[in-house]
Formats: structure tokens, sequence, C-alpha cells
């Protein structure tokens, strides 16, 4: 194995810059070190640039969606051996403090947010995975990168979201934000039962990317539409009885809650670079529940089951892919929604 190796570095400013650096080592014996197959840009790699995620380590190498090959484990690690296919859950976690007990990995007391943020992430040739029998799960042969690229966050996300708006069987489903998550929002949705799913975008574009892959039954644009309106009359005149919130741009949390009926479930899984107020005064007699967070994925190991027998699918999403020598233009083009980009793959470098 070599020792050293490309990966991408965001350097103070938000610049960044592929270069070579050394071979991750194993520095705990829960760790494992990864060969990295497949990864990907993600929004939340945007948000550290701006200088919007307070707790990002300057210099750190980015990236946490991503699969690969186990290079090797320490002592500790009992799941997995060298050689496996795995992918990776973008939250780290220690599976034993009080939170992770419980199932609130998000919050665990070790872990968090880390790969790609505070320590170095996947958008290199190898990575190291601390607690890797926790956060990183096997994938069965039938079951291929592209296929499970996204299940340790944007689709792990959708679920979270669906979660979070209590999707019942039979429910009309509003998901604002067309983008990788509220798309597997959509998709998650309907494996919960939802019999319609409305996604509100404000780019054309990214609506009809989702008509085109069957992934809404309505599809509305608040910049061209009275938003509130369409999706009441799409619901009969109630409002959607849950609502996700995965888009966190300009007005979206608003738009929100008043999507939703009186005693609907709101779940907001977009990450805002500003703060959001909850006008109470105008809300008061709708009896909404709210309920927020960052992606609890806790559900990897059965998001990889329901890959494998074919009830979630999200290769459709990647609508580019590149090796590692090409991020930088996959950064320019992703963030500026460029060649009707939502998600770009990115697959090993090339020498």
């Amino acid at each position: 194995m070599r020792e050293t190796m490309m990966a991408l570095v965001c350097k103070e400013g938000g610049a960044l810059a592929l270069e070579e650096r050394p071979v991750p080592l194993l520095r705990d014996a829960r760790d494992a070190l990864v060969r990295v197959t497949l990864s990907t840009i993600c929004t939340s790699d945007l948000h550290i640039r701006k200088g919007a995620v307070p707790r990002a380590v300057p210099s750190v190498v980015l990236g946490h969606e991503f699969v690969g090959e186990v290079v090797q484990v320490g002592d500790a690690v009992r799941s997995l051996r060298p050689g496996d296919r795995v992918c990776a859950n973008c939250i780290t976690f220690c599976g034993d403090c009080w939170f992770c007990r419980r199932g609130y990995i998000n919050n665990c007391a070790r872990g968090g947010w880390e790969l790609g943020c505070r320590i170095d992430g996947c958008q290199a040739e190898y990575v190291r995975v601390p607690f890797a029998d926790a956060g990183l799960t096997k994938l069965p042969g039938g079951v291929s990168d592209e296929a499970a690229l996204l299940v340790g966050d944007v689709l792990s996300s959708g679920y979270f979201g669906a979660q979070l708006a209590e999707v019942r069987p039979g429910d009309r489903v509003a998901v604002i934000g067309a983008g990788p998550v509220g798309l597997c929002t959509a998709q998650c949705a309907r494996l919960l039962g939802a019999s319609g799913v409305a996604l509100l975008d404000i780019d054309p574009d990214r609506l009809a990317f989702a008509r085109a892959h069957a992934a809404c039954d309505l599809a509305v644009n608040p910049r061209e539409e009275d938003a509130v309106r369409a999706v009441r009359a799409w619901t009969g005149g109630r409002g959607a009885d849950g609502v996700v919130e995965a888009a966190g741009g300009e007005g979206t949390f608003s738009l929100a809650w008043q999507l939703a009926r009186p005693n609907a479930s709101v779940g907001i899984v977009a990450m805002y670079e500003k703060a959001q107020t909850l006008p109470l005064e105008r809300m008061y007699g709708k009896n909404l529940t709210f309920r927020t967070g960052g992606v609890d994925a806790v559900h990897c190991a059965a998001l990889v089951e329901w890959i494998a027998q074919g009830r979630l699918d999200t290769r459709w999403m990647l609508t580019h892919t590149a090796p590692l020598n090409r991020i930088l233009e996959g950064y320019h083009t992703f963030a500026n929604r460029l060649d009707g980009c939502i998600k770009w793959a990115v697959t090993p470098y090339e020498r």
C-alpha cells in the first residue's frame, strides 16, 4: 500500500486544494482503514466552505458519504475484516454511551458529525473510520457501490425526515426541496405508505428531473404559483398530512408550517445558515408538532436490506461521475447546479 495519497482539503477561508497527504494510520483499537471506492460531494461540504459550520477544523479533508473496501482493522473490531465491502455512516458514534444505547446516535457523547468536519473525511483515496463496528455497514454481494453510496447520509436523512413527519399509510406528504435529500425523502415517504408526495422547489430543472423519474405526484414551484393553495387543492382543502423541510432556503421554514394541515407533524432536516423564526401568534390553534434534527443515520443496515430487496433505489440521482482528479470541477458544477447536477460521484484517483 502507498504511504501517501491524494485528498481534497478545505483551507482557511474556504479555498479547496487537491493535495498529497499521508495515508491515515489507525489510532484506536476500534478504528478501521478503508480504501474509498466511491464517494460524493454533499451540500454540507458547501456549508463548511462558506464558514457556516463553526465546529469544522481548518485544513480538514472533506467528505462523509462513501463506500469502500476495508484494508485494516484495529484489534477491538469484531464485525469487519480486510476485504469487506462497506458503506459508511456519516455520523461517528460509539454505540455505548447513554444516547447511543437509546438510538440517538447523532448525539453520541464521543462522536457526532466528525468525518470531513472535525477529522479527515472520504474525499481521498483512504479514510480512517473510528468506531468501525458501529459506523460501517457490510454490503451484500448484490448491492453495488452506486446503489449503496447514499445510504449513510442523504438516504438516511430522507428516511429520518419521513419519520419526523410521522408519515403513515395513506398520507399525502409535502417535501420542500427537490435536491438529493428531498428526493430521498419522497422515496422514503412512499416506503412508509404515503399515497402521494408533493415536491416543492424554486429550481424548475430539479422539478423536471423529479417528474421525469416519477419521484412525485405533484411538483410545485413557489415562485410560479401559490404553493399553499396548490397543496391544499391537492389534499382536498385540508393541507399536507406531513411536511418535510429539506431545503433550508429563504422562506422555506415558514412555508413548511403553512403547508401543513391542522394537527400535522412537520419534520425539519434542513441545515440553515441564518436564524429562523416560529411565529406562534399566527399558528395558534393549528396544533402542529415540529420535530427537528440533523441526520440520524441509525437505520443503515435496514436501508441496505431494502436496497437489496429492490424497495429503494437512488442510483438515478448520481447524475455525474468522475475521478478524484476532477473533484474541483465537481465542486464547481455541484455548487452552481450546472449541467443538471443532482449528485456528483467521485471515483478513485487515476494516476
